[in-house]
């Protein structure tokens, strides 16, 4: 089966910087897409940025130069390195993974959605 475990989550003042990760674990020979998304209290989970295999990326217009998703495809890992942090980022950060391949080929969850536990950003003074 497949995990996605993310790390990172913390108290930051405004305009600080934090950097998640999120390590898939199982037996993955590919990933399509990895992602990030959030949700605030009270509101929606939304969309954060995404990256392919390709390394093509796609940001919300939020945090657009602020943001930068990056990934390392020997280690299954994303990151999204977050500066100039704003109270308003402060959310529950969910890491994404689609169109999970094994080693014969197959794609896990017919190529389905896996989500992470989620991890706590908060900026505040």
């Amino acid at each position: 089966q497949v995990q996605l475990v993310e790390s990172g989550g913390d108290l930051v003042q405004p305009g600080g910087s934090l950097r998640l990760s999120c390590a898939a674990s199982g037996k993955i020979f590919s990933i399509y897409a990895m992602g990030w998304y959030r949700q605030a209290p009270g509101k929606q989970r939304e969309l954060v940025a995404t990256i392919t295999s390709g390394a093509s990326t796609n940001y919300a217009d939020s945090v657009k130069g602020r943001f930068t998703i990056s990934r390392d495809n020997a280690k299954n890992t994303v990151y999204l390195q977050m500066n100039s942090l704003k109270p308003e980022d402060t959310a529950v950060y969910y890491c994404n993974a689609e169109g999970i391949k094994d080693y014969t080929g197959s794609f896990y969850r017919r190529g389905g959605d896996y989500w992470g536990q989620g991890t706590q950003v908060t900026v505040s003074s």
